[in-house]
């Protein structure tokens, strides 16, 4: 399949995997890559040198292109970015910040950059930075997701009716089915995570990736907004959350009650009590934990036969 991001990137299929902190790192990127889309290492869990490890150990499981995710909120930014050029990376999602900050050191260098966004506005910042596309992230997604609550529906018509650029959707994707709907909406590509999280590959704890696939609709909520808003599955941490906002929590409460490192304690070591599950809605529809291979496989198949059935209406 060729259009504009199989040709940007080199890969077969218009199939991105999401570079999620603390399940995205060379093992599941190498595999998606093999597979024919394109893996990200999710670099905002790692510190510099072990992103490094995590890039040299990608490339020697893959000849295929893949990229690394820079979340530009973390610490360490400018050592990421060096070892990225050093290792010869070709293509970084920048996300969490200003596509201005980084993007002209990285193209200079001969790096495909792409930014992810979550309006209408930031994707036209983005465009104008020089970035190479965009991700358009709807309300649907996990992790930390955009204040605006824009659904990944309303989004990518009007990010694709305001910019130029190729645009890849985001936000509730994890069929063949909802890519074909995704592309018709006029993106031309989507990025994946929930459904990449429950693979073989990703480096989630297993805890976490059997509550993934146990979760069903409503189990996920967008919450922290005066902080770093996130989408996550409710438990016990996020019930001290909402306690939280019941006694009228300050900002400074609620980072109190957030903490460090919930996310790998919940993600990475397994603690479904007190850390925090960042996921997506669609685990509502993930109910096994497959190969990142058998993923794109049947994310492709199912995308052939809906087309067809398209067809027919």
């Amino acid at each position: 399949m060729s259009n504009k991001i199989t040709e940007l990137f080199g890969i077969d299929y218009p199939i991105i995997q999401a570079g999620m902190i603390w399940c995205s790192g060379w093992e599941l990127a190498s595999a998606v890559s093999n597979a024919g889309g394109l893996g990200i290492i999710g670099s905002g869990s790692m510190y510099p040198e072990i992103l490094r490890e995590h890039i040299q150990k990608c490339k020697k499981a893959t000849d295929k292109p893949f990229a690394v995710n820079v979340p530009m909120l973390y610490p360490d930014i400018d050592k990421h970015m060096n070892i990225i050029v050093e290792e010869g990376v070709k293509i970084v999602f920048t996300s969490a910040g200003n596509p201005k900050t980084w993007t002209n050191f990285l193209k200079e260098k001969g790096i495909k950059v792409v930014h992810v966004v979550a309006s209408v506005k930031f994707a036209i910042k983005a465009q104008e930075a020089g970035v190479d596309a965009i991700v358009a992230e709807g309300f649907e997604a996990g992790g930390h997701n955009g204040r605006d609550e824009t659904t990944t529906l309303c989004l990518i018509p009007m990010v694709k009716k305001a910019v130029d650029i190729p645009v890849i959707a985001a936000g509730g994707i994890g069929t063949g089915e909802s890519m074909l709907a995704a592309m018709i909406l006029g993106a031309d590509a989507v990025q994946v995570g929930s459904r990449f999280v429950a693979s073989e590959e990703s480096s989630g704890h297993i805890n976490f990736k059997n509550k993934v696939v146990e979760s069903k609709e409503g189990d996920t909520i967008l919450t922290l907004k005066e902080l770093a808003p996130v989408r996550l599955i409710k438990n016990k941490f996020y019930t001290e959350v909402q306690d939280a906002y019941n006694n009228c929590a300050s900002i400074e409460q609620l980072k109190e009650v957030l903490g460090r490192a919930r996310a790998k304690r919940g993600m990475f070591e397994g603690d479904l009590d007190e850390g925090e599950l960042e996921i997506g809605q669609v685990s509502g529809l993930l109910d096994d934990i497959l190969p990142a291979k058998t993923i794109v496989q049947n994310m492709m198949q199912e995308f052939e036969q809906a087309k067809l059935k398209a067809t027919s209406l």
